[in-house]
């Protein structure tokens, strides 16, 4: 172990294409106005200074971004590991997303343009609409005695309910939990006894690829030995018949039917606990991370405000699940909160077939998409046809999330979704975090497969085992150095294992630096390019290379759409490289392609970094987040037990990995 911390993590892949945004976008973005109005000359003089200076930034972005009930009486109070934001401040997260909005034109105004997996099904909700139903169903959960503080378990899918039952939470000082539909009936029950959740709230069930699956089935089952849960509001969705639990389960519109259209929001401390989001750690029980309303009010609108640059016409795709942090951050509270028209689809992006996607953004006029790697790589696979049936124009700037996107992933989506002009905001950030914290702006240039540099108010570098900033060229840790008001607050009931996950590994060095848990690289110019999870890196003949190099240097084979890169233990070199590989679409397996696609890599990064092995896959197992789950990879490779598969969105890939040893 301490040779592996002692080497240094070899940086095999240098990115030279440069893409400048184009003037117009420049000079009409929302981040140059700040920079005019500031007297910046140039956007690293900006993002320098306000990193620097951050918490006279985050004190003027708090009173730009948010309302507040009562002022805040200071910007921050930090004990590291503990930060308090805004303390003093008392503040409604629903009344920023909500009730600040009816007050003005922006009342009937679309919120959310639902679509429905089934084709033609289509619910548009403006922000009165919205509100509406947030204050019916927020009086309808103090009907049942929820009150300030208590836990409400939410397992919906993709359905503008899922949003109105998190506000309505909020509404009333509660907190949510909300758990992805595509969970198991115990990865629910575990989460709700977690939380020990008062209320838990479902559907009958929902559509996936045509079928319905029958997730008030699946929340009795989880529920069933939960003795927190006293009520269970279930939304009719599809009208399937489902099973029934007397004095415990309400229908929603039964619960809703004669309450009040008006409920007075809650104000809470700044401090006071927005959410619960558990997310599954590498081994052991999910880890319920905990955020704050008071930083939540300001980080995320305001990152997407910059860094998506939204304007009142624009109409946002992010085509994320509310179950993960993403779709909370951006499909719920920050373009709520900024007063933007968002679409929201229930169904999967290749049903009824791959042209799905491309038809929303043309029916709606989405001009601004935010999508995962995956999803662009399943798109490669298919073939540029499916989007080249379809009218594109109204996009205006692109973005991706979920895991480092690799280059030629990144320059398909530009050319082929983008019409080879426009910009991707490639952001880097965790559920820990909140809000991406390495990002590009409209007025960064671009390098494809790079996160570019610290948004302006957040501190992130590149550091050895030691704790010393790296050079560029070179590859390390990524460190937080300063905290920002999205940041997590703490585990859920669990201080101990908060405190060895994030902060124990550098506190003698610095208390107060935070362990993102990935490796990276800055280049020459200092452009972050994230090379995967620390535990992920291959140890080859002394080397630390990054998994995500490795599969960046097969995707950029034109027959490769997506690969996956573990390490096999050998006595020799430690680690050798077997790499799993899914074709585009028109291409065979054969023992020819097999050996141009390790030739290729070799050519493109070096003897070192050459499988020993290359397999021919259908599907690589991923996260329904999109990660690739090169754990699982490994170990069924191995023959080793893989654990719980409940969290993939493709258990069936697991089977297909051959055995390597």
């Amino acid at each position: 172990m301490a040779e592996e911390k002692a080497a240094k993590t070899a940086v095999l892949m240098v990115e030279e294409r440069v893409f400048e945004p184009p003037k117009e976008l420049v000079e009409n973005s929302n981040v140059m106005q700040y920079m005019k109005e500031k007297g910046f000359k140039t956007e690293m003089e900006m993002r320098a200074w306000t990193s620097k200076n951050y918490v006279e930034f985050w004190g003027e972005m708090a009173k730009k971004y948010a309302t507040w009930h009562k002022p805040f009486d200071k910007v921050l109070d930090w004990q590291p590991p503990y930060a308090k934001w805004f303390p003093g401040g008392e503040i409604s997260m629903s009344y920023n997303c909500l009730d600040r909005h009816i007050k003005t034109w922006r009342k009937n105004k679309v919120a959310y343009i639902a679509v429905g997996e089934p084709v033609g099904d289509v619910r548009l909700f403006t922000f009165w609409d919205l509100y509406r139903e947030v204050n019916k169903l927020a009086n309808g959960l103090k009907s049942l005695g929820v009150k300030e503080g208590d836990r409400v378990s939410i397992y919906l899918p993709m359905i503008p309910e899922l949003s109105i039952a998190m506000l309505a939470v909020t509404r009333i000082g509660a907190i949510h939990s909300v758990v992805f539909s595509g969970f198991s009936a115990k990865a629910y029950g575990d989460r709700v006894k977690d939380a020990e959740s008062v209320v838990s709230i479902t559907c009958d069930g929902f559509w996936r690829r045509g079928k319905t699956v029958p997730l008030k089935t699946q929340a009795d089952e989880g529920t069933a030995d939960a003795p927190s849960v006293k009520h269970q509001i279930v939304y009719k969705r599809t009208g399937q018949e489902v099973p029934w639990n007397k004095g415990k389960d309400i229908w929603w519109h039964d619960l809703v039917a004669d309450q009040p259209i008006h409920c007075d929001p809650v104000f809470v401390d700044s401090e006071h606990r927005l959410y619960i989001l558990y997310t599954s750690g590498t081994t052991g029980k999910p880890k319920g991370i905990e955020h704050a309303v008071g930083g939540y009010c300001v980080g995320p609108p305001q990152t997407l405000h910059w860094v998506f640059d939204l304007k009142e016409e624009d109409v946002w795709w992010c085509a994320a699940d509310i179950g993960w942090v993403t779709g909370h951050s951006y499909i719920v509270y920050a373009p709520l909160s900024l007063g933007s028209t968002g679409v929201m689809y229930e169904g999967s992006p290749d049903f009824p077939d791959f042209g799905r996607w491309w038809k929303i953004i043309q029916d709606y006029g989405v001009s601004v998409l935010y999508t995962s790697p995956t999803a662009i790589r399943m798109f490669m696979k298919a073939g540029p046809e499916w989007c080249d049936k379809y009218d594109l124009t109204s996009l205006r700037l692109l973005g991706s999330v979920g895991e480092p996107i690799n280059p030629e992933a990144w320059m398909w989506y530009r050319k082929h979704v983008g019409r080879d002009e426009l910009q991707i905001m490639d952001t880097w950030w965790q559920t820990e975090t909140g809000t991406f914290i390495n990002s590009p702006l409209p007025t960064t240039p671009l390098k494809p497969g790079s996160c570019t540099f610290p948004l302006p108010g957040y501190n992130a570098e590149v550091m050895d085992e030691a704790g010393n900033i790296v050079p560029y060229g070179e590859g390390g840790n990524v460190v937080i150095t300063e905290p920002y008001p999205s940041m997590l607050r703490a585990f859920y009931r669990d201080p101990e294992r908060y405190m060895k996950t994030y902060w124990n590994y550098y506190w003698k060095v610095h208390p107060g630096w935070y362990l993102a848990g990935d490796q990276a690289r800055r280049d020459k110019d200092g452009y972050f390019f994230i090379q995967g999870r620390i535990d992920d890196v291959l140890n080859v003949a002394g080397h630390r290379i990054g998994n995500s190099e490795v599969e960046s240097a097969l995707v950029s084979h034109p027959s490769c759409a997506e690969a996956a890169v573990v390490g096999k233990p050998d006595e020799v070199k430690g680690e050798v490289i077997i790499a799993f590989c899914v074709l585009r679409s028109g291409n065979e397996p054969s023992d020819k392609l097999k050996k141009d696609l390790v030739n290729h890599v070799k050519s493109t990064l070096g003897g070192i970094a050459s499988p020993s092995e290359l397999h021919f896959v259908n599907d690589v197992p991923k996260t329904r987040s999109g990660k690739i789950m090169r754990r699982i990879i490994k170990s069924k490779a191995l023959g080793k037990d893989v654990g719980d598969t409940s969290s993939l969105a493709n258990p069936e890939a697991v089977d297909a990995i051959p055995k390597i040893v």
